[in-house]
């Protein structure tokens, strides 16, 4: 602190002069005062040893009192150096160093650092880049005994000097100095100290030669790895040519000052390059709460248990689809559960519904690939969103969004592949007949899963491994042993659909619309309602809609859709702005900004919906904002309900017609029925006889939907009896009957 009060007011250091008319501070290296300073020499400036009966410093202070030079003498509390092992005091000591001149190139260090691929850019631009704009020269000795030697030798008086660049220049140097000093030296074999601090060279005019003993800047030894890893330039040029510059390093945002920074020092200054192409700064591991672990807060998760219990695979997917591996990471072993169960659970139950009805119909692949535009439209999409999926994801790791990657193959999975297209194809593997609309199915979900095990196995490689191989030894289709030993997936182009996942994806949005709605409304599913209105969003969307319109009403089993060309006076919307993305750009405007977008009428909230944007005039400063900038809401009409998601909305008819009810009575009997199949163990190909206690709740729905029932049961015969010793079943409204089920 004194030193630099000092130099900020121009204050010169008081030094004295050493046996070599060099100038040292009046402290010397053990921390005691030199000869110099009579009245103190010999005492430690900090004496933590045999203590004194008083201190150094308050011996100064009586002094300077008796002197009339004393100022102010006070104690108080503020940060000081120490050691991190002792807590003692250390003190920060002038030394002679060598340094490397590096702010001479930190214009170059700058420039190529643009081309550098950082992830996050941020941390490039920000932390490094401002890093190297003021960036000082580097010190590189240190005065330790365990490292690298500085390779400089040097006369006592300091006018001869010699810096060595190899081991065999050493050889020479001490062979010289043998010959013209008369000694017999050898080249250490081990060339750290204190055996090569006995080596002595000599100048060209005979003068002895000693070396400096400081060592090097350890993170020099970090930076100089590419390099000294092929012991490159004595060695392995063509090895080095190879893998000089690095295509990619990882590690800590702190060492941006620290192997990041030497790395690009060293490789600019020797080079004129770059040491790496792409670099990620990995953020840190927190718990739950965000909160730096440690065993005395007690909240440490032991990684070896983590693994043991959740799996390697599990942890890694985890961690990469919690945060992007840029950010802090808080550590929570209910996110990997669910991680383990929502995404490994669902892909690992998808695989065993595949191999399931595999074996029953003894599907190998032995067919030849039904052609993609011969497939029902469901396979045409599914396989158009997996190229999709693989395109993106190939481009995501390739750019080093790992998080990116890993959620999409997630989105994959739980919203497209297992909720969509193998609960709506369910029926295609049931059905008895192997017709190619059946092995069009297999070969889908064949290509979809195997697909999915070479794009998750960078990741996932346990079980990317395990379902590869489960897939490949039925099938031989593929020649690799392991996906390890497979080709990563490429995009087929021909085979993305973008107009046909537009419909599917408005085919998906509608009915988790509708079915948020019934859920509100505690309207089952498996009970039929009779229509939804859809307002048109735009002269495709009718066209685009009607193509997936027998897929959607199946889904949440409404009977019609029923399109307004002009929801005006139907569905009334509210609008507000989404402070979230729009506080910190508004800042002083947002009061005024939330008065105007909070006043728009229906029609111009329409518009936005229409056309994704909008722009507000504030204060004669325009913003353009996006339909992300608003929160839009609608309200519920008499007899309907409404919901919307982003220019979206639908609006439910929940009135439940006599004819309705039974046929929503019809439904919930077949789901009893196939859970009792399934308690029975009864193949899925078996006939059974279905025996139902009479009741006057059942009556119309086995009256009106009694062909139905034993269509989707299998059932060669249903009768309503009076008296039945089966079991019992309960179903909607209170309804207990008894029910009995046997093969027929």
């Amino acid at each position: 602190d004194d030193f630099k009060v000092a130099k900020e007011n121009d204050i010169p250091p008081l030094l004295v002069k050493d046996e070599f008319d060099n100038p040292m501070p009046l402290v010397d290296r053990h921390g005691q005062f030199v000869k110099e300073v009579t009245d103190f020499a010999g005492r430690f400036v900090k004496d933590y040893g045999q203590e004194e009966e008083r201190p150094v410093d308050a011996d100064i202070v009586i002094k300077l009192k008796e002197e009339n030079k004393l100022f102010l003498s006070e104690k108080y509390e503020h940060s000081y150096p120490h050691c991190w092992r002792t807590d003692k005091p250390v003190l920060y000591y002038p030394l002679d160093s060598w340094f490397i001149r590096a702010s001479e190139m930190k214009e170059r260090m700058y420039e190529l650092n643009q081309t550098i691929n950082w992830k996050p850019a941020a941390t490039g631009e920000g932390r490094f880049g401002k890093w190297l704009e003021n960036l000082q020269d580097w010190n590189l000795s240190r005065s330790r005994f365990w490292g690298i030697p500085l390779p400089i030798w040097r006369s006592k008086d300091g006018q001869h000097e010699k810096c060595i660049g190899s081991v065999e220049e050493l050889r020479k140097e001490v062979a010289a100095a043998n010959e013209k000093l008369g000694k017999d030296q050898q080249v250490p074999a081990d060339l750290h100290r204190p055996y090569i601090d006995g080596v002595v060279l000599v100048a060209t005019d005979g003068t002895p030669l000693y070396r400096e003993t400081d060592l090097i800047d350890v993170w020099f030894d970090s930076g100089s790895m590419p390099y000294a890893q092929w012991h490159y330039p004595f060695e392995n040029e063509e090895k080095f040519a190879r893998n000089f510059p690095a295509d990619f390093i990882a590690e800590g945002v702190d060492q941006t000052r620290g192997w990041f920074y030497t790395l690009h020092a060293i490789a600019t200054m020797a080079f004129d390059s770059v040491a790496f192409k792409n670099v990620v700064s990995n953020g840190l591991v927190l718990d739950k709460d965000g909160v730096k672990m440690s065993k005395r807060l007690g909240n440490v998760i032991d990684p070896f248990e983590t693994l043991a219990t959740y799996g390697a695979d599990a942890t890694r997917w985890y961690m990469m689809s919690n945060s992007q591996p840029w950010d802090n990471l808080k550590f929570d072993l209910k996110g990997l559960e669910e991680v383990r169960r929502k995404f490994f659970g669902t892909l690992y139950n998808t695989y065993s519904f595949f191999a399931l009805y595999a074996n029953i119909d003894k599907f190998g692949y032995a067919e030849a690939d039904i052609p993609l535009e011969q497939r029902p439209e469901i396979d045409r999409w599914i396989v158009s969103l997996l190229n999709s999926l693989v395109k993106e994801v190939d481009a995501d790791l390739g750019d080093y969004e790992s998080t990116n990657a890993v959620r999409k193959m997630q989105t994959f999975v739980d919203e497209h592949l297992s909720n969509w297209y193998v609960r709506l194809c369910r029926r295609r593997f049931w059905k008895g007949d192997y017709s190619s609309d059946k092995i069009s199915a297999y070969q889908t979900l064949y290509e979809c899963l195997s697909t999915l095990a070479k794009l998750m196995a960078p990741i996932a490689p346990f079980f990317g491994d395990w379902l590869y191989r489960n897939l490949n030894t039925a099938t031989g289709k593929e020649t690799a042993e392991s996906v390890h030993l497979a080709d990563f997936p490429s995009v087929i182009e021909g085979a993305i659909d973008q107009a046909l996942e537009q419909r599917m994806d408005y085919a998906q949005r509608i009915s988790s619309l509708v079915l948020s709605l019934r859920k509100r409304e505690k309207i089952r599913v498996r009970q039929p309602l009779q229509k939804v209105l859809l307002p048109v969003l735009d002269p495709n969307f009718r066209k685009q809609v009607e193509g997936v319109k027998d897929l959607v009403l199946a889904e949440v089993n409404i009977k019609e859709i029923e399109y307004l060309d002009d929801a005006t006076g139907i569905i009334k919307k509210k609008i507000k702005p989404n402070f979230k993305t729009l506080g910190r750009r508004l800042g002083k405007h947002m009061k005024e900004a939330a008065a105007q977008i909070g006043s728009l009428g229906q029609e111009q909230i329409g518009a936005i919906e229409r056309s994704g944007s909008y722009r507000l005039e504030l204060e004669g400063e325009a913003f353009d904002l996006t339909l992300e900038d608003f929160e839009i809401t609608t309200e519920d009409i008499p007899g309907w309900m409404v919901a919307s998601d982003g220019d979206l909305t639908v609006a439910l008819d929940v009135t439940i017609t006599p004819e309705l009810e039974a046929e929503g009575m019809a439904r919930e009997l077949v789901n009893r029925i196939q859970n009792i199949r399934k308690n029975k163990d009864f193949n899925v190909t078996d006939r059974i006889a279905v025996q139902l206690e009479r009741h006057e709740s059942l009556l119309p729905a086995v009256e009106q939907f009694g062909d139905y029932i034993c269509h989707e049961t299998l059932a060669t015969d249903l009768q309503l009896v009076d008296s039945v010793a089966g079991e019992a079943i309960e179903l909607p409204d209170g309804v207990n009957v008894q029910i009995k089920v046997e093969l027929n």
